[in-house]
């Protein structure tokens, strides 16, 4: 069964090692096959990812597409190394990571690893907010047992 994807105007998304822009119109496509897609809004640049989250998604993100580990195996360690450190409260969300990579569930890994950053980003904005008391932990977030 083939995938559909639409594309805006102008959209680009990432099949394979092929970056392919829409025209002047909306456009729906459909793909069969396994290559990797990735959809405009989902890519991540190394100028783009400008947080430690991001940049975990950004290792995984490169994983998905080469469709290899061992490239980035040593990076994504380091940074995940340092997430945990920075803010332990993410080893759940990790733990879920590292369990899809390694059943090579990539493109799942990588929505996992957008609810890293969303978690990273409510950490900032409490820490940022001035607000002294400390939120109790979420069941999503906690390590398991």
């Amino acid at each position: 069964m083939a995938l559909k994807v639409e594309l805006k105007p102008s959209e680009r998304i990432i099949i394979g090692n092929a970056v392919v822009t829409n025209g002047d119109h909306r456009t729906k496509l459909y793909i069969e096959g396994e290559s990797p897609i990735l959809r405009e809004k989902d890519i991540l640049t190394a100028e783009t990812a400008d947080t430690p989250a991001k940049r975990v998604y950004l290792a995984v993100q490169l994983m998905y597409l080469e469709d290899d580990i061992g490239a980035m195996r040593e990076t994504y360690f380091e940074l995940v190394n340092q997430i945990v450190r920075a803010a332990p409260s993410t080893v759940a969300i990790i733990d879920r990571i590292n369990q899809l990579i390694l059943e090579d569930s990539f493109y799942k890994a990588l929505k996992e690893a957008k609810s890293l950053i969303a978690y990273e980003s409510e950490l900032l904005n409490h820490a940022t907010s001035g607000n002294t008391s400390v939120q109790p932990d979420r069941e999503d977030h906690r390590q398991s047992a």
